[in-house]
């Protein structure tokens, strides 16, 4: 895995950004058929307003998401979610911490998603290959590109925290 990460990194962003496309349509595929459990973490940094870090793939939807994606087997679901922040925002995760799992039909496969919340004061860095934007919205106002009922749970997310 290590190598083919390796390889990966070295082609140019653009030809980078047409093979993620190709493995996700493929991925895709293969969910659909083998209908899988899979584990991911979903991020939600937030800056020192409140506000909460949110990014736009290069493959699949254009939707703003919080960063995040797949936990490997017998990793830690907080360094995970630390892992993938800093991958995709080159942000660093400050006093993170496991909110909720829950569980979400993902092209066919189910999604174990542990909900990590956590802050950060970097700005962030798009890696431009996985992802092509990246930045902080209040909470007030987040993007209308989000994928249905987003926007709530991660108000919802950060209130119940907020209560913790």
């Amino acid at each position: 895995m290590l190598l083919l990460t390796s390889l990966a990194q070295a082609l140019p962003a653009p030809l980078h950004r047409l093979g993620l496309r190709g493995a996700h349509a493929v991925r895709r595929l293969i969910w659909k058929v083998r209908r899988p459990v899979v584990e991911g973490v979903r991020v939600l940094a937030f800056d020192p307003t409140g506000a909460v870090l949110l990014v736009r793939h290069s493959y699949g939807s254009d939707a703003w998401m919080p960063p995040g994606g797949g936990v490997t087997p017998r990793e830690d679901v907080l360094e995970a979610a630390r892992r993938e922040l800093h991958e995709e925002t080159a942000c660093h995760l400050e006093a993170a911490r496991h909110h909720v799992v829950t569980q979400e039909n993902l092209h066919g496969a189910t999604n174990r998603v542990h909900i990590v919340l956590g802050t950060t004061t970097d700005h962030p860095v798009p890696d431009a290959r996985e992802i092509v934007e990246a930045r902080f919205f209040a909470l007030d106002r987040l993007p209308e590109a989000m994928p249905r009922g987003l926007a709530t749970r991660i108000r919802s997310w950060a209130q119940e925290d907020e209560r913790g």
